[in-house]
């Protein structure tokens, strides 16, 4: 199994949903991680490439591998701070 994903990564909980309730009113997801996203992948809208389970930390897969496609999801705390994070897509395992 293989997944398709990006995020943004703040430090605080409270700017995390600010930035949620931004997405929710319509805000591009890509513009706002450029702006406010603490992980190099913000330059790229947040995107992080195709990874299989494990290769993020625990807290991240699990919203990866087993939470809706498509929508955005958290904060989710991990060690790095607090993210918003959106799977793209998801392969079946072969």
């Amino acid at each position: 199994m293989a997944a398709t994903a990006r995020h943004i990564l703040v430090e605080d909980k409270e700017e995390c949903e600010k930035l949620k309730k931004r997405i929710a009113k319509g805000e591009d997801f890509a513009k706002l991680a450029e702006k406010y996203s603490k992980c190099p992948s913000g330059k790229d809208g947040g995107d992080l490439g195709t990874f299989e389970p494990g290769e993020m930390v625990p807290e991240f897969d699990q919203v990866v591998f087993l939470e809706e496609v498509g929508k955005v999801h958290g904060p989710v705390k991990t060690d790095f701070g607090y993210h918003l994070i959106q799977t793209m897509s998801r392969s079946k395992p072969k």
